[in-house]
């Protein structure tokens, strides 16, 4: 008899989960599975929302940011009642596995439902923040970084016409990968993320510092790292220098996914689709060390993933502080 299992995006979309759905179809059908779309993510179990899903469903969507599956927040999904309505369905359109593709909420949601059901679940972890224990990266981090980097550069050039301060808010409610990563490789002179408590006089020292020798300078800060728009005002305020806000807000979502979220998602969506091939479950795929690897699903659901703080350092020296 043919395996029957579902994939569903959950959560915020990244780019790359297009990319993630072809490798996983794709697979599945090699392997002679039945393969079942879930849409608008936990959402789709509780309304009964379920595509049949063929090698011809995933056909030009490699390039695509977002997911054609949709994805919707389900705070439904972390009540008892909801787990319970989500595991009845689940073993009903695919008793043989879910792969989940996904950011942390995702994965712990998974762990829940693959205890309450009874069914393989596989993770797939897919966040522009980077922020999921047991993987050393996420499907469309490395896009959303070089949107990062794109964007704030282009900002630089203002910066430096008008002698001005930008504070470029980017995404990162609770950790930040995303802002040390692009101020890393950038060469942003003051990096804020929400690992660290943000001192306004710390930051009004450095700006001092800078100011002494360039008329102009990029603050890159993690929007978990305190209010950007109340940050601007105090320096605004306790310097002569024009202080400038950007928020680069949902842009950092989207986007045609690069190489490397492209080959991630590659490589995760195919081995998912092995695992359950041969009957394994409740593991996430993750990316440690350019391989792949898995972790058990409840790890992620119970770990934090920690920031290496020594790239602050680095990035405060590259950028010329003392």
């Amino acid at each position: 008899m043919k395996k029957k299992i579902a994939v569903i995006t959950t959560g915020g979309d990244a780019p790359g989960m297009n990319a993630a759905l072809r490798a996983v179809i794709r697979t599945a059908v090699s392997c002679g599975m039945e393969i079942t779309g879930v849409r608008k993510g936990w959402w789709g179990f509780l309304e009964d929302d379920y595509i049949p899903l063929d090698s011809k469903s995933v056909s030009g969507i490699i390039s695509t940011g977002g997911t054609f599956l949709k994805t919707r927040r389900c705070p439904l999904s972390k009540t008892a009642d909801g787990l319970k309505t989500i595991s009845e369905n689940l073993k009903k359109i695919a008793p043989d596995g879910l792969i989940v593709i996904g950011g942390d909420g995702s994965m712990r949601a998974a762990d829940a439902i693959a205890k309450k059901s009874g069914v393989p679940v596989i993770g797939i972890p897919a966040s522009i923040d980077n922020d999921i224990a047991g993987t050393d990266e996420t499907i469309g981090f490395d896009t959303a970084v070089n949107t990062v980097l794109s964007a704030v550069d282009k900002i630089r050039d203002t910066a430096t016409s008008h002698e001005r301060v930008f504070i470029a808010e980017v995404m990162g409610r609770d950790s930040g990968f995303l802002a040390l990563s692009a101020g890393l490789e950038s060469g942003y002179e003051i990096i804020l993320i929400p690992e660290i408590k943000t001192d306004k006089k710390e930051v009004l020292k450095k700006i001092k510092a800078f100011t002494s020798e360039k008329s102009s300078l990029i603050i890159v800060m993690a929007e978990g790292a305190g209010s950007s728009d109340e940050l601007a005002g105090y320096l605004g305020k306790m310097t002569n220098l024009k202080v400038r806000v950007s928020k680069l807000g949902y842009i950092q979502r989207g986007g045609s996914p690069s190489v490397d979220s492209r080959v991630l998602a590659a490589v995760l969506g195919y081995e998912a689709v092995m695992l359950l091939k041969n009957n394994k479950k409740n593991l996430m795929c993750a990316w440690v060390k350019d391989s792949f690897t898995t972790v058990p699903l409840a790890y992620p659901a119970s770990h934090k993933k920690k920031l290496n703080l020594k790239w602050l350092r680095i990035a405060e020296v590259l950028a010329g502080q003392k």
